[in-house]
């Protein structure tokens, strides 16, 4: 493995995509899931054993912003889960800016703290 690119994070990933595929392979007796499982086999050896260590860094770093960026968007979608059942948010009618009132004190007035306007609405 001397000047080999070797294993890395999106080895692995495919390593347990391959796996699956092959799971379901055995329940679902497959022609394409059997094909892509090969397939997914060898470019995984492929970059295993490639000598273009540049190249595949590369790769790896993308997946794993694509990694990142998906990851961001799931924990986004859980926080924004938890915020709507402790506070409601609406938009200020003069600039549009986001204001965020605590669920459940009925009719407030709400102050604007970006362009100072005041309105009533119902929490």
């Amino acid at each position: 493995m001397t000047g080999r690119y070797g294993m890395d994070q999106l080895n692995q990933y495919l390593m347990y995509g391959v796996l699956i595929l092959l799971v379901l392979n055995i329940f679902l007796d497959s022609f394409l899931l059997r094909a892509w499982a090969i397939i997914g086999i060898v470019y995984m050896y492929f970059r295993m054993l490639s000598r273009n260590i540049n190249r595949r860094f590369q790769e790896n770093q993308a997946f794993q912003g694509l990694l990142f960026r998906a990851g961001q968007l799931f924990k986004r979608f859980r926080f924004d889960a938890g915020e709507a059942r402790k506070y409601k948010i609406f938009r200020c009618p003069g600039c549009g800016q986001k204001v965020r009132i605590p669920r459940g004190h009925g009719k407030v007035s709400i102050h604007c703290p970006k362009c100072g306007r005041d309105f009533i609405k119902r929490s």
